[in-house]
């Protein structure tokens, strides 16, 4: 006979995961998000722990960074300058 799922280890286990995968957040911040969106915290079995928690993981993986800062400093820059980006469409530089 198979033994059933231990949600209580498998809510930590990802919480393990997610401090592994996500250092700079700590468990409370990872914890506040899960609840919020569990709803009654006294009502939430092991079970739908362990799944607010799986599906929040999945969440912050599919959370790619696409712009990083040199990307950023130079948006502000062409962006201060559009009179210049402008004058080049118009002179056929694009």
């Amino acid at each position: 006979m198979k033994k059933p799922p231990n949600y209580y280890n498998k809510v930590l286990h990802i919480l393990q995961e997610l401090h592994t995968a996500y250092p700079q957040y700590n468990m409370g911040k990872h914890l506040a998000t899960v609840l919020d969106e569990c709803g009654n915290l006294w009502g939430v079995t092991d079970k739908e722990l362990a799944y607010c928690l799986a599906k929040y993981k999945g969440q912050l993986e599919m959370d790619v960074r696409h712009i990083d800062d040199f990307d950023i400093d130079n948006i502000i820059k062409e962006g201060l300058d559009l009179d210049n980006l402008f004058k080049e469409e118009e002179d056929g530089g694009y």
